[in-house]
């Protein structure tokens, strides 16, 4: 096992880049925004899944734990990260997954398939309460929570503040930080590396603000440590988690064709959407820079196309 760490370390060493965009909106209001592009890092293990899987399978293997456990829908981008995770890296990988089984997978249980992926379904109770099948041999299991996000998936996440702060152009100063959230653990990582000297702006895929209790609990439970710099968006969730409205759906394809940056319609979509409308309210001040955290999510395209269509 210790030649897997190797591997790691040396997929671990790709940057993802960092670019200015281009949009005649930011201009007009004497706004610059830069995009980390964490979405380029790997074709199926990239974003804050490569982020959040990076400490957590050098952890496993610190371990000797041959096998990676963990929970997620059948459209879930975390079960796909790890499933290619498995495959990269030559480890076993073990999905529960929530549900009964579909009589035919969607693409990414497919995927996930096809890496090697034992799945398990359970019926929507019992994955409430997280309960693994007996048959499982768990003492051979490296238990990974649902999204990967734990203390050591924030670990991972602070190094997309620490890799921009390299990237950026000297004497740059970065008014706002931008990134979408599902679990809280990337705004978490993001939030406590930037150490309060600028401001984060954590765009809820979800319904609610629950998010803002989360993010809170993790940082007291990983950093020990209270943070002022962030501000939870809850007004661009369009109805929930994988909801959307036909809006959303133009405006991803345009941002696509007007800049050549693909989004999906779960975060960055979402997140995105809400930047340019948070800057037509004149929300960020003029001569600010932003900082956009795309976190992937781009395999989710297919299946949310199986279902609804219109992502081009």
């Amino acid at each position: 096992m210790p030649d897997l760490n190797k591997l790691i370390q040396e997929f671990d060493s790709k940057m993802s880049p960092l670019e200015l965009l281009i949009f005649n909106e930011l201009s007009q209001h004497g706004v610059s925004m830069y995009v980390k592009r964490d979405d380029l890092i790997d074709a199926h293990l990239s974003g804050n899944k490569w982020r959040k899987l990076n400490y957590n399978l050098r952890e496993a293997i610190r371990l000797e734990k041959p096998a990676i456990l963990t929970f997620g829908g059948a459209y879930s981008n975390h079960i796909y990260a790890v499933a290619a995770a498995g495959r990269q890296f030559g480890l076993k990988t073990i999905g529960i997954i929530r549900g009964e089984a579909p009589k035919e997978y969607g693409s990414t249980l497919r995927f996930a398939s096809k890496c090697g992926m034992k799945l398990h379904f359970l019926s929507r109770s019992a994955y409430r309460e997280k309960t693994i099948p007996q048959d499982i041999d768990l003492s051979s299991c490296y238990i990974l929570p649902e999204g990967g996000t734990n203390c050591l998936g924030l670990k991972g996440c602070k190094r997309i503040v620490t890799e921009v702060q390299q990237q950026i152009p000297t004497h740059t100063k970065i008014d706002y930080w931008c990134t979408s959230s599902g679990t809280g653990g990337t705004a978490s990582g993001i939030i406590s590396a930037l150490n309060n000297d600028s401001n984060a702006l954590v765009f809820s895929a979800l319904k609610g603000d629950f998010l803002k209790t989360d993010i809170q609990k993790l940082l007291e439970t990983c950093e020990a440590k209270t943070y002022n710099n962030w501000q939870l968006i809850t007004d661009y969730h369009f109805g929930g988690y994988a909801k959307f409205k036909p809006e959303l759906i133009e405006f991803i394809n345009q941002f696509k064709s007007t800049t050549g940056i693909p989004l999906d319609p779960i975060y960055t979509g979402k997140m995105f959407y809400g930047i340019f409308d948070l800057l037509k309210k004149g929300f960020f001040e003029k001569g600010s820079t932003i900082v956009a955290v795309h976190t992937g999510g781009l395999q989710g395209v297919a299946g949310f196309n199986e279902r609804f269509g219109g992502v081009h």
